[in-house]
């Protein structure tokens, strides 16, 4: 790459480079809402080597096939399976065993007390965001318009940033992810499924926000970063 890494902003880094996206997650940073951050200053917050992490992304092939089409129509569709489908179907399993590990674990000092009902408020506020992004702004860009589109994806970039905020919550809540010795096997799977959830999530908006929007729209303000969205940095072997 002619441009140095570490001058370029995470969601740049992560549309050119496929793979990209997983060390910025296995990292706990935050390239979809706070996607305009450049590197040399996102990775101040985990405090990580950048010689490390930009030693990391140099060895990414940069001829690997992209895991998702960039083509609006095939993108929108890819989203809409990959994403909206998967959170739709495993939203209602997670609240469910976080239900569970919350009644049945109720006495134990590490269960995640509030979760099911964190859980709930995200999947409803997503619910209707997806809805007004199928029934509104996609149909929109199927057709290719571009005129009185910038303020509808504006509203959909703040909401992500209040989706960011929901899921901060929810690993606040789940407290990063780390089980109890003991934990059974509803504690571990609800703790993985909410690992996947804020994976997904951070890919989904990564793709719209970096991706499908500014395909479209151009000439929006800038947007504050979303600190929601900065999950913890998985353990690094």
């Amino acid at each position: 790459m002619n441009t140095t890494l570490d001058r370029m902003a995470l969601g740049e880094i992560a549309v050119l480079l496929p793979g990209a996206s997983a060390i910025f997650r296995r990292y706990g940073m935050d390239f979809c809402c706070g996607g305009d951050v450049l590197l040399a200053e996102a990775v101040k917050e985990p405090g990580v080597a950048l010689e490390q992490i930009v030693a990391e992304l140099r060895a990414l092939d940069q001829s690997a096939p992209r895991a998702y089409p960039e083509e609006p129509g095939a993108l929108i569709d890819h989203i809409l399976e990959r994403y909206h489908e998967t959170h739709r179907r495993e939203l209602p399993e997670l609240i469910r065993l976080a239900e569970k590990v919350e009644r049945v674990h109720a006495s134990h000092p590490d269960v995640p007390a509030g979760l099911a009902e964190a859980l709930r408020t995200a999947a409803y506020e997503l619910e209707t965001h997806m809805m007004k992004e199928e029934a509104v702004l996609f149909p929109m860009m199927r057709l290719g318009t571009h005129t009185g589109i910038a303020h509808p994806i504006q509203r959909m970039r703040i909401e992500h940033d209040d989706h960011g905020e929901r899921l901060r919550e929810i690993e606040r809540l789940y407290r990063n992810g780390v089980l109890p010795a003991e934990a059974c096997g509803s504690w571990r799977a609800l703790y993985a499924g909410v690992r996947k959830l804020a994976d997904d999530l951070m890919q989904h908006i990564h793709l719209e926000n970096n991706v499908l929007f500014p395909q479209f729209a151009t000439e929006l303000p800038a947007l504050p970063i979303c600190p929601g969205m900065v999950m913890p940095a998985k353990q690094i072997d």
